[in-house]
Formats: structure tokens, C-alpha cells, sequence
């Protein structure tokens, strides 16, 4: 009994003459064939008659050897109106990939110039096999190709380019129902292996009859020949000639594997994110890296499990993504694609007088105020010029910048912005990283089984920029691990056997809060900053944003922040905001500059450093300082400078850009100096011997304020009519007389403020000395006699 056959009707022999009409006839569009015609020599190496016609050119580059990889795009297929043609090879793409390879090998024309330069080892292997068949075979013309496999003679890779109106799915709605389908998944890249090569077509060599013998492979697994196939030799003569595997007459195609992961915005509420393996062969290897957001048009496929895995799955397959298309979202600096339109907005934003402001506010303009610190990071995704000496030395050009301030200064937003802003921008938190996780694990390859380097949040930033929020919260054996990052731009590895050096050119963008969660003015910078100064010393610029309460302040942020919320978009500024993709582009302009330092420029910043050194050391004796100025301090203010003529697309660095840098630095102080000076009055003096006098006449406004309370209470002081002391009042009394304070109590308070007792003393002598401060009773009392 046979078993039912359905007739579907489909005919391949009808299909493979649509697509030899399709492929030898279409003509693209305008434009693609004025872009096409500029990768064209103008040497008559293409015919004429294949200019117009999109496929057949590539076809022609591909006979060249110019081009290997052979993109069919649907759309063609579907302004063409073959659109059951379209139908069947979106629901069964691996049969019709072979199908339009088999219409491609009948369609490649003959080369039009000299290849031979070009010739693999192969070629030579088929050249000779084609002579030694024509000898054995007589002069058929029809044996020149017999014997050898399609895969062993073709020189391209076919891929189909999905519609663009195909919405990608997440991995969790990948189903069973799109097994053999081409379909769209939108994900983010988490690991990418080695490229290995694939094995595609097997070779053997006939130790009697010298024959060759080649052999297909289509799965994971397969079972070698062992005896020659050659009927005109050993099978007429009957012996059993032995198989020898050729390695250098193999077929290989590249191949890489790849895991994808769903978006955060995909996953629902509860969940964690699923992934999903992604196969990589041919031209499409080494086009990702982790942590692109990619869309992948590819044919999902099944693949039994092999080994011991195999027992323990029993019926269960994995599943995996043959890979055809792939569409980066955030593309490099190096890889955008600027159109007319983006052209002209560029040399309109280029002309500009108020490029600099513009740009500024057109980062995070839903966040209200923080121009300089928007300033800070327009520069920082410029970045300076970085040098490579000689003998090896490197000097970085990237900027780092820390974000330090109170809770609720929109620190975590301006860096999620920038995060996303930047093509290759990569978010991270202090408590959720560990050293391992900013720098590189040793993990074992699931391929392989071999021990590889897995890169962390660094490795993943590399040529981009790393924002770690929550700097703070890190632990100090982890926050060590980025001192050579910050400076050297490289991580060392000596793991598992492995010893290398892998490549973190980064910008570093760390936010964080101070030691006691926010700004404590009692003590000085230094101890509410807490941080290394090993570590405080990398950074370019440090920021330290205070939050102190403005009516003027406080009511425009109110209303900025109330405006966004009712409208879903931050109110009209002064300059028209920027779009995000024409930042992107400009500064992809702007980094191709490399400007350099004249020497009148040089001496300036020279002297400059010179007095930043001497305000350091006097900031330091004041127990004023909050940063450390070193010579980073000074390659920093060059930094900088550069970035900001990088933005004006000069070729040299102004003093103007060199007198910016210093002032977005004492920019990054502003709200710490309005804050001394609030304390202190506005035009005071700020002294040390000041501060402390406010802290002794704080404390005898105090007291009296203590003493009138207490003579509220029922106790009383014994004084009569002319208010002379009663004998019976208790002696400890005498500490409260009006304008006397304990020696031991302004001690423990002026220590208590971050001063030392010799700032004590000093201020002591120094308000003796004005009749404002006198010490009695032997020194235990202190007694102010004018209250200034």
C-alpha cells in the first residue's frame, strides 16, 4: 500500500525560470545605480549591457572576483509582482536559497579581466583536475564540470533581505509555526565566539587510482567515505582503493556563533529575558559585537541535540537562526551613511554662531538647567586626540568625567541619555558590576569547550563610552579595576592560563553621590568627595552638583518639569534643539579632525598650569580642595581644548578653546563656591580663623538663647535687687554667665567641624588681639567683649 501524496502544485522547473527572468532582467533604481556606479572602474571591466541591471552587475563583480556576498532583496521580487514567487520563499526559504543558487550558477557570465591574481590553492586543485579529466574523458565539453560539487565551485554567499514592512518579533514570539520561514528578531548581542571553519564540502584523495572523491555535508555530523567511488578504475578492476581525506581540496565557509538576547522593553512584567542562538556564516561573520541592538532576518531551524546531550533530551531539539540580513541600529562613527538632507543640515548646524550653546542644550533637553555639565558631556563625546609615540607610548584623547552631587539632580538621567546618544554606549551601576564584570571573566566556550575571555562593561565600550552609575556604592577591590582603564585604555588579563591584553578605549562617565548620601558642609571636600586620589586624579573634570533650595530656581524647575509631564516634551529654549541623529552625525564629522597645539597656545597653557598648582597647594592649606592638580590636571585642560576645536572643525587649538576648558573646570566647583559664600557672606572673608569665629559666636547665640529658656522653668537663680549672687545657687551656675563659654566645649566643637586645635589657638590669638575674644579664669573660659 503507498502512502497518499498531495499535490501542491508547485513546480521548481517554473519557479527557476521566473527567477532567471527576475535576476537577468531587473533594473534598480536611480539612485541605487548612481551609487553603485561609483564603486565602477571605468576600465570597460563591465559589459554595457549589465550596468543598468542591478543583479546582473553584482553578478559580473562576483565572476571578477570583486564581490562575494549576493543580496536578493524581496522588495525587488515584490515590485516586480511575483508575489507567489514571494510567498513561497518566505515560507520555505532554504529550498529556494538553493534554488536561486542554481539559477546564479547558469546565469555567472565569464570574467571580463585577468583573475589569476586572485587564484586560491582550489583553483589551482580544479585547473588541474579539469586537465586531467579532459585526458581521461576525451574532449567531452559536458565532463569538464562532472564530479565536482556546487558548493565546491561557487564563489559567493546568497542571502535574501527581508520586507521592510515586517515588524521584528522578540524571542519569546518566535513559535513553532515559523520553523523553515524567514523571519525578523530584534534582540541585543550578549556573546559572539571565534570564527571557526565550517566544513562544506569533504574531499578524498584514492590511494590506488589516484581519483578524487567529494563529499557534501549538511549537518553537524557525518560519516567519512572509506572506499573509493570511482567506477572506472578500482570498481572495473575490482579493488577497494582507501579514502584519504584531502584538507587543503576542502570546502570551508567562516562561521560564527551568536547569542541574542530580548530588549528590556520586550520582556513582560515578572519575566527574565529569553535568548536565542544565531548562526553566522560566510560574509556575514564579524559584523557583531556585544551589546549591538541589531535586527536579524534569518530562517529559524532546527538541530537535534548530539553527544550525551542527546540521551538527556530524548525528542527535544534546539532551535537556531540561519542568518541572511542583518541591520545595525546604532551603527560606528566610521559606518554612518550621510544622505544630501543629513549633508545640508550639517553644513547649516557647521555655520551656525551658536553651534556651541545649540548643541549644549540639545542634550537631555527634558532635563532643566545643568548647561555647564551638558557642556561637559557634549565635549566628552567629541573627545580629545590621542597620540601614539614611537616607542609605543600611548596618551589617551577620551575624556572622563564624574557626575557627583545630592540625590535628585537628574545625575542617572544624563547619563542614561548618553548611554543611548552614543553609537556604542554602554550603562552599568556600581553595586550591580564587580571587577570581573567592568573588565573580562574567563569563561568555557559551549563549541569549543576551550577556556575564552568573556569582555565586560569595558571590552563592550571599547571605542564608546561607559556609564557607571552609583560610583560610590562600588567596593574598593572592584573600583580599582578601572585605574588602568582610565589611563592606560587597556585591561590586563592573567587568567586560567591565558595571559593578554585586551583593548578599552573608553570614556568613563561615573555618577555618584557624596559620603553621607549628600553634600555635608561641616566637612571639607576632601571627605565628602571619598574617593582615592589615585582615582580622583583620571578624571578630567569632576562635577559637584549641590542642591540648594532657590525660589527663582525652584519655580522654573517646577514649571519645566510640569511642562514636560503635560506635554511629553520639554518647553521652547532659547536655541532650537538639535535632533539626536544629526548630533550623532556631526560629531562623527567632527571626530576626523586631529588639531593640534601651536606654540603660543603651548606657553599659555604652561603658565596656567603653573597658577592651577599654586591655587591647588593654597586650597589644600585652606582645606578648600576637592580635586587633586596634578599633570592629568594639565593633559586634561588640552583634552579639552581640542574637543572644542573639534567641534569648530579647526585644525588648530585657540586660546578661546584653552580659557573654555578652565572655565567649564571651575565651572564644576560653581555651586560648592556659592555655597561657601553663602555661608560666609557674600564678599566675606573666608578664612579659617573666620569660619571658626562663627562657630564660637554660634554657640554663645546658643547659649543665650538656653539661658533665657531656662529661666522660664521653675528653678531660680538666687539674685537680689541689685542682682548680686546668691551664695545658695549652685557653683556650676558660673558657666552660664552671660559672654563666657568652656574652654572644653569650644574644643570639642571647633575639632568636631573638621578644624585643628592649632586652627583653634590661632584664632584665638588672632580675635585677642582685635578686643573681640578673651580668655579668663585661667584660660578655662572664653569671653566675647564687642559682639561684631
Amino acid at each position: 500500500m503507498s502512502l497518499p501524496v498531495v499535490d501542491l502544485g508547485l513546480n521548481y522547473e517554473d519557479d527557476k525560470v521566473t527567477i532567471t527572468s527576475f535576476l537577468s532582467g531587473f533594473k534598480g533604481k536611480t539612485e541605487e545605480m548612481t551609487a553603485g556606479l561609483a564603486d565602477i572602474h571605468l576600465d570597460d571591466t563591465l559589459p554595457s549591457e549589465t550596468v543598468g541591471l542591478k543583479y546582473m552587475r553584482q553578478l559580473q563583480q562576483i565572476a571578477n572576483r570583486e564581490q562575494e556576498m549576493l543580496l536578493i532583496d524581496l522588495q525587488d521580487i515584490e515590485e516586480e509582482g511575483l508575489d507567489d514567487l514571494l510567498s513561497r520563499i518566505e515560507n520555505n526559504t532554504r529550498r529556494y536559497t538553493g534554488l536561486f543558487c542554481d539559477v546564479v550558477d547558469a546565469l555567472m557570465p565569464v570574467p571580463t579581466k585577468d583573475i589569476s591574481e586572485h587564484d586560491e590553492v582550489i583553483d589551482v586543485i580544479l585547473h588541474q583536475r579539469r586537465e586531467r579529466n579532459e585526458r581521461m574523458q576525451g574532449e567531452r565539453s559536458d565532463g569538464m564540470q562532472e564530479g565536482f560539487p556546487s558548493h565546491l565551485l561557487r564563489r559567493y554567499n546568497l542571502y535574501f533581505k527581508p520586507l521592510p514592512d515586517r515588524t521584528p518579533m522578540a524571542v519569546r514570539e518566535v513559535k513553532g509555526t515559523h520553523l523553515g520561514k524567514l523571519i525578523s528578531v530584534r534582540g541585543i548581542v550578549t556573546r559572539v565566539s571565534e570564527v571557526k571553519p565550517l566544513l562544506l564540502v569533504n574531499a578524498y584523495t584514492c590511494d590506488v587510482c589516484g581519483s578524487e572523491t567529494f563529499q557534501e555535508v549538511s549537518n553537524k555530523q557525518f560519516t567519512p567515505i572509506q572506499d573509493c567511488q570511482n567506477a572506472d578504475e578500482c570498481k572495473k578492476n575490482g579493488i577497494r582503493g582507501t579514502l584519504h581525506m584531502q584538507t587543503r581540496a576542502c570546502r570551508f565557509a567562516p562561521f560564527q556563533e551568536v547569542k541574542i538576547q530580548e530588549m528590556t522593553d520586550q520582556v513582560p512584567v515578572g519575566h527574565i529575558p529569553r535568548s536565542m542562538t544565531i548562526n553566522l556564516q560566510g560574509t556575514l561573520t564579524r559584523k557583531l559585537s556585544p551589546g549591538d541592538v541589531v535586527h536579524l532576518g534569518g530562517i529559524l531551524l532546527p538541530v537535534p541535540y548530539t553527544g550525551f546531550q542527546a540521551v538527556k533530551a530524548g525528542l527535544l531539539t534546539d532551535t537556531y537562526l540561519d542568518t541572511h540580513y542583518i541591520h545595525q541600529l546604532k551603527k560606528q562613527y566610521d559606518d554612518m551613511e550621510v544622505t544630501p538632507a543629513i549633508e545640508r543640515a550639517l553644513w547649516q548646524l557647521k555655520n551656525d554662531p551658536a553651534l556651541y550653546q545649540k548643541l549644549a542644550q540639545s542634550i537631555a533637553p527634558e532635563i532643566y538647567g545643568h548647561l555647564d555639565v551638558k557642556k561637559a558631556l557634549l565635549l566628552l563625546l567629541v573627545g580629545g586626540v590621542s597620540k601614539a609615540m614611537g616607542d609605543g607610548m600611548k596618551i589617551r584623547g577620551d575624556l572622563n568625567i564624574c557626575l557627583m552631587g545630592d540625590p535628585g539632580v537628574a545625575k542617572s538621567q544624563l547619563l542614561k541619555y548618553i548611554s543611548k546618544v552614543a553609537p556604542r554606549g554602554v550603562y552599568t551601576t556600581g553595586k550591580g558590576s564587580s571587577g570581573v564584570g567592568l573588565t573580562a571573566a574567563v569563561m568555557k566556550d559551549p563549541v569549543t569547550d576551550e577556556m575564552v575571555l568573556e569582555g565586560g562593561a569595558l571590552v563592550l565600550a571599547d571605542n564608546g563610552i561607559c556609564c557607571i552609575d552609583e560610583f560610590d556604592k562600588m567596593e574598593e577591590s572592584d573600583r580599582t579595576a578601572i585605574h588602568e582603564v582610565m589611563e592606560q585604555q587597556t585591561i590586563s588579563i592573567s587568567k586560567a592560563g591565558i595571559s593578554t591584553t585586551l583593548n578599552a578605549r573608553t570614556s568613563i562617565l561615573a555618577a555618584a553621590n557624596p559620603l553621607y548620601g549628600r553634600y555635608n558642609t561641616k566637612v571639607s571636600p576632601v571627605e565628602n568627595i571619598n574617593l582615592p586620589a589615585a582615582l580622583l586624579s583620571r578624571f578630567d573634570l569632576l562635577f559637584l552638583i549641590l542642591d540648594r533650595p532657590s525660589r527663582d530656581d525652584d519655580e522654573r524647575l517646577a514649571q519645566h518639569v510640569t511642562h514636560v509631564h503635560m506635554h511629553n516634551s520639554h518647553p521652547r529654549l532659547e536655541h532650537e534643539t538639535v535632533d539626536p541623529v544629526l548630533i550623532r552625525h556631526y560629531i562623527a564629522l567632527a571626530r576626523q579632525r586631529r588639531p593640534t597645539v601651536p606654540r603660543h597656545v603651548s606657553s599659555y597653557v604652561v603658565e596656567t598650569y603653573v597658577k592651577l598648582r599654586k591655587a591647588s597647594k593654597d586650597d589644600s592649606e585652606n582645606r578648600k580642595a576637592h580635586t587633586y592638580t596634578s599633570a592629568r590636571t594639565l593633559l586634561g585642560v588640552v583634552r579639552l581644548a581640542q574637543a572644542l576645536a573639534r567641534l569648530r572643525f579647526a585644525n588648530t587649538v585657540e586660546q578661546a578653546d584653552v580659557d573654555e576648558a578652565l572655565r567649564l573646570m571651575e565651572a564644576s566647583k560653581e555651586t560648592l563656591m556659592e555655597d561657601e559664600q553663602r555661608e560666609d557672606g557674600a564678599g566675606g572673608d573666608r578664612s579659617t580663623a573666620s569660619k571658626v569665629y562663627r562657630l564660637i559666636r554660634d554657640m554663645f547665640d546658643k547659649g543665650k538663647k538656653g539661658k533665657k529658656r531656662r529661666f522660664v522653668g521653675k528653678k531660680r537663680f538666687g539674685r537680689g535687687p541689685d542682682r548680686e549672687r546668691d551664695m545658695d545657687v549652685d557653683a556650676d551656675s558660673d558657666d552660664e554667665d552671660e559672654g563666657m563659654l568652656s574652654m572644653v566645649d569650644v574644643r570639642a566643637r571647633v575639632l568636631a567641624a573638621g578644624f585643628t586645635e592649632m586652627d583653634l589657638m590661632n584664632t584665638i590669638n588672632e580675635y585677642e588681639a582685635l578686643e573681640i575674644l578673651m580668655r579668663a579664669a585661667n584660660g578655662t573660659k572664653l569671653q566675647i567683649i564687642n559682639r561684631t
